[in-house]
This record gives C-alpha cells, structure tokens and sequence, in this order.
C-alpha cells in the first residue's frame, strides 16, 4: 500500500481536505493517507517548505507528499511532480520544491493529466490526486508528463556570518509558539568554539545553551538545538513568541566575546 501525505493551507474548517481524500480512495482504497500539516499561513511557501522539510524525512521511500498551497497554474508556475531523495513531491513550481530541497532534483515533470473538472480553482483534488495515486501504485514519473529540466529556485536566508557574530533570524514560530531559527548546530560550533557567546533578540540575551526545556525553571528563557539541529528559543512551559514579542524574520544575533 503507497503512503500519501498531503499538507496545505486549507485548514480544517472547509470541505476541501476531506474532498482530497475521498477522491484519492475512489482512485486507490488501499491508499495511507497522512496529513503532515492544513494549518500552514495561507499563501506561505516558506513555512509549507520548512514544514515539510523537516517531515519527509521520516517517510519510506516511495512515498508521495502532495503540497497544497498556491496551486493556481500558470506559464511561469507549472504543476509539478518532482523526485528527490527517493520520495515524490507534486505542487505548483512556484519555488517551494527548491525551498524543501538540499539540492537538485533527481527528475522532475510537468504534469500533462486531464482534469477530474472544468474548473481550475481545485488543482490538488481535480489533478494532483491522479498524479500522487499514479505514482504511490509504483508508476514512473515519466508517465506523467514532460521533463523539465529546472525548477524555479527560490533561496531561503541563510546566517551571515564574521569574525566576532553570526546574524541569523526567526524561521518558524511553531505551535508552542517556540521561535525555531535558522542557525544549525554544526554552524554554531564550528563558529564559537569554545569561546563565551551571548544570543540576543529585542532586549533579551541568552548566555547558555541546554539539552532541553526543563534545564530552566519554568516562565524563563532557554535556548537550545531542537531535534532538526536548529537553535531553538523558548520559554519553559510557555509562549516565547508572545511574551517577547518576538515573531518569523525578526533577526537573532549571537555576539562571540
């Protein structure tokens, strides 16, 4: 049985994600579902990239992730299937696939399959539903349409980095309002060493890092490397986000003394 995982930005309010799974039942009843994600911002590439980044990971090969978010098809931004780390990913090319990858597809096609409707506003049940069940049934890529060649890039910011700082930002605020950043582990050590740093966002600073949330008391400041190897900073037993006023692009500077 193929796996098929589905995030976007429906939420769970509308008809739409049950409307994607039953249309990929009728086309395949031995088909695993598993929502990654429907509470993604709307509209947010970004936040779907990083969301998905970090879960693909965890699936076997083969498996298929369809990737609802800005789907509206044009020129410029075709419906894709794309094969990367021996899993299949099927969206709209609008940059995202460059965003979730760490470095080029394997291959990569523009999808040529009729749609279940006439109308265009519902890609993801109306075409992507075919794609994924085509290919979590063991179909090749290249059965559904053309090859292209490149996928649009879009580059995610990456930490500047000197002497004496590394210049970083907020990446995701995730449900626990914890703020994820996108300074990574081997970054951070290689960069310090063994000198005394300070990590400082809005007024705050942060002098240590822990293993985990319970290092401090609860109501205070931690900061430590999350299990996708990002520094991470919270607050213990609540909402860093809001009680710092901190939010997504807001920068993270750690000053090496």
């Amino acid at each position: 049985m193929g796996v098929i995982t589905l995030t976007s930005d429906w939420g769970l309010k509308d008809y739409y994600l049950s409307s994607v799974k039953g249309m990929i039942y009728q086309h395949y009843p031995e088909a695993r579902i598993v929502d990654i994600s429907h509470e993604i911002q709307p509209f947010n590439i970004n936040e779907a990239a990083y969301i998905l980044q970090n879960a693909y990971k965890s699936f076997p090969d083969g498996t298929v992730h369809l990737i609802g978010l800005n789907s509206e098809e044009s020129i410029d931004s075709p419906h894709v299937a794309a094969l990367f780390d021996k899993q299949y990913f099927i969206g709209t090319d609008n940059g995202i696939f460059s965003l979730i990858f760490e470095g080029q597809a394997e291959k990569a096609v523009v999808l040529d399959i009729m749609q279940e409707t006439e109308k265009f506003t519902f890609s993801e049940r109306d075409r992507f539903v075919k794609a994924a069940v085509h290919l979590a049934k063991g179909g090749k890529i290249e059965e559904l349409g053309n090859e292209k060649e490149k996928l649009i890039e879009k580059f995610s910011f990456k930490p500047v980095v000197s002497e004496n700082m590394i210049r970083g930002m907020v990446l995701h605020v995730d449900n626990y309002e914890n703020l994820v950043t996108n300074i990574n582990e081997e970054l951070f050590r290689k960069v310090v060493t063994h000198k005394t740093f300070e990590i400082s966002f809005r007024s705050y600073t942060v002098k240590t890092i822990r293993k985990a949330y319970s290092d401090v008391r609860p109501g205070e400041i931690v900061a430590l490397f999350a299990s996708n190897g990002l520094l991470e900073i919270a607050i213990n037993k609540a909402n860093a986000s809001s009680l710092l006023g901190v939010i997504a692009k807001d920068p993270i500077i750690v000053d090496i003394k």
